[in-house]
């Protein structure tokens, strides 16, 4: 059973970077065919799907977040990580991480999900 928990700050100040890391147990990250996704949703709105970085390390942004947004890996302990630049209070929401399966084309584990706030 694949789990994947996020962690991080809870508060971030506006214009500062808001970083996040996920760590997964039960599964690679390195598996073949996986992406690993961010995906948030502010209070009241939908989900937004951030990026994703797949099991050879490339990665794809969404593209209206592109500018701002990074994510990366640590092999050695089985996390990824996201960092988004020059937050504003519309950055506010629940920030989750996923499993991206390829073969099924969606994602098939989820984190439970970690509230940031974005206020000074």
């Amino acid at each position: 059973q694949v789990q994947l928990q996020e962690s991080g700050p809870g508060l971030v100040k506006p214009s500062q970077t808001l970083s996040l890391t996920c760590t997964v147990s039960g599964g690679s990250i390195t598996t073949t065919y996986y992406g690993w996704a961010w995906i948030r949703q502010p209070p009241g709105k939908g989900l937004e799907w951030m990026g994703v970085i797949a099991y050879d390390g490339s990665t794809n942004y969404n593209p209206s977040l592109k500018s701002r947004t990074s994510i990366s890996r640590d092999t050695s302990k089985n996390q990824f990580s996201l960092q988004l630049s020059s937050v504003t209070p519309e950055d506010t929401a629940v920030y989750y991480c996923a499993r991206d399966s390829f073969l099924i084309h969606g994602m098939d584990y989820w984190g439970k999900g970690t509230l940031v706030t974005v206020s000074s």
